[in-house]
């Protein structure tokens, strides 16, 4: 159902850097390049992730209540992810851990403030 989910940046050059590092921690690596976004995936026909500058050139805000899941397909891997975005200069929203009877998962902040859920279902 989802294509891809874009966030908003105000440094794309360090946004990259921190997704290149960040994702690739759990293979996905750049499908796409354009001049103001790169866009990330895991596999084929799988959601990807973008990251991008404003197309109307004013500052990048993280969304109060926006979020985006990442599905890592292991404890470990969430536990690898959460690690890594907090090793990378993100800021730590959550540590992993379960969330409910059927959910693990750990919460981050990108660079620019964008939140993220690192999890897995079962």
């Amino acid at each position: 159902m989802i294509s891809y989910v874009t966030v908003g940046t105000n440094d794309l050059p360090r946004a990259t850097a921190f997704f290149d590092a960040l994702l690739g921690e759990m293979g996905a690596a750049r499908v796409m390049v354009m001049d103001r976004m790169v866009i990330w995936g895991a596999k084929p026909g799988a959601p990807m992730l973008a990251v991008c500058t404003p197309y109307d050139g004013k500052p990048a805000s993280a969304g109060n209540g926006t979020m985006v899941a990442i599905d890592a397909g292991s404890r470990e891997t969430v536990d690898k992810l959460h690690a890594k975005a907090l090793a990378l200069g993100g800021s730590d929203e959550g540590a992993p851990g379960p969330r409910g009877d059927s959910l693990y998962g750990g919460y981050f902040r990108d660079l620019d403030g964008n939140k993220f859920f690192a999890c897995v279902f079962g």
